[in-house]
């Protein structure tokens, strides 16, 4: 179940890289350093942290759906059931197909360790079509990422062969309640149209965080999404793509840079169009991520006496 509750402090921050992040109200964050200086005026700078105390996110919003298409139309038409976990139209496919040959030709695909995913289907189909595999790969023993057609798609199967892993977490779900289209169908259809990913982490099989005549205050949506920054600085994972929605993205990246230049933090906090990519840095401040330093070296092998230099070159 998600708690809602918001942290006074963030253990971390977001630093844009060729990417975004903003905030809810004043949070000691803190995306760069000041230097104190009698000669001039204190303003942001650059910071020093760790590596291993440092993650790359690499956020995407799901391409576009049927519920972007008739809401742009017509606002009231996200209170049509007729939307209900709303899937790709075919240029959002056309969209992720695109992505996904960036990502490729980037090399994202290679570095990338875990895919994190809203369990809803426009993000599941984005997601797998992004970072999954070719398609189906015949006579390969693999578990299929998407069955053929999955989602009133004509797309054929995806295999999750030479893929990361894909994870599902409700904590990054779009604004909860009222709009049929933010409403999940349950895991076990899920399970049998992405049958690579793990859904382990959604606790109920039906969707019991949207309510039909309660939408989420943005202030909680960001709380949420503080939470989940929060996870995400814990996992061993040191390159992550999250694939996500505009609210979420918007209303989380809102929370941070505050003391960045205002040009860094405009950075940060713009809106995603569909099926956009952009990569930030998360800094873990608070010692959450457990990760060992993997490129550190303790210096002094093998140990001796510190000598002055000059009788250091006579020996």
């Amino acid at each position: 179940m998600i708690n809602q509750s918001m942290t006074s402090n963030l253990p971390f921050y977001i630093s844009s890289v060729s990417s975004p992040l903003p905030s809810i109200r004043r949070l000691p964050l803190r995306c760069c350093s000041s230097l104190p200086s009698h000669d001039m005026e204190a303003k942001p700078s650059q910071g020093l942290y760790p590596l291993n105390r440092c993650k790359t996110i690499h956020l995407v919003r799901h391409a576009q759906g049927i519920h972007n298409v008739e809401g742009e139309k017509n606002h009231d038409a996200y209170l049509s059931e007729d939307l209900f976990d709303a899937h790709l139209t075919p240029l959002g496919w056309q969209q992720v197909d695109n992505l996904h040959k960036h990502v490729k030709a980037s090399g994202i695909s290679k570095r990338i360790e875990l895919v994190v995913v809203s369990p809803l289907l426009r993000t599941l189909q984005t997601a797998v079509g992004t970072f999954g595999g070719e398609g189906d790969k015949n006579g390969v023993d693999a578990p299929l990422l998407m069955v053929a057609g999955a989602g009133n798609s004509d797309r054929p199967a995806i295999s999750s062969l030479n893929c990361p892993p894909f994870i599902a977490v409700e904590l990054c779900r779009e604004h909860l309640g009222v709009h049929p289209c933010d409403r999940r169908s349950n895991i076990t259809k899920y399970r049998e149209l992405f049958p690579a990913i793990d859904f382990s982490l959604i606790e109920t099989d039906e969707d019991v965080l949207w309510k039909p005549n309660v939408r989420e205050e943005n202030k909680d949506i960001a709380a949420r999404g503080v939470k989940f920054m929060n996870w995400l600085s814990t996992r061993k994972e040191t390159e992550i793509a999250v694939v996500t929605h505009s609210g979420f993205l918007y209303q989380t990246l809102n929370t941070f840079g505050n003391d960045c230049d205002p040009a860094v933090k405009k950075e940060i906090s713009t809106q995603f169009a569909n099926c956009e990519l952009r990569s930030v840095v998360l800094v873990d401040k608070c010692m959450n991520s457990s990760n060992p330093p993997v490129t550190n070296y303790p210096g002094k092998i093998p140990a001796g006496e510190d000598l002055p230099s000059d009788i250091d070159a006579q020996k």
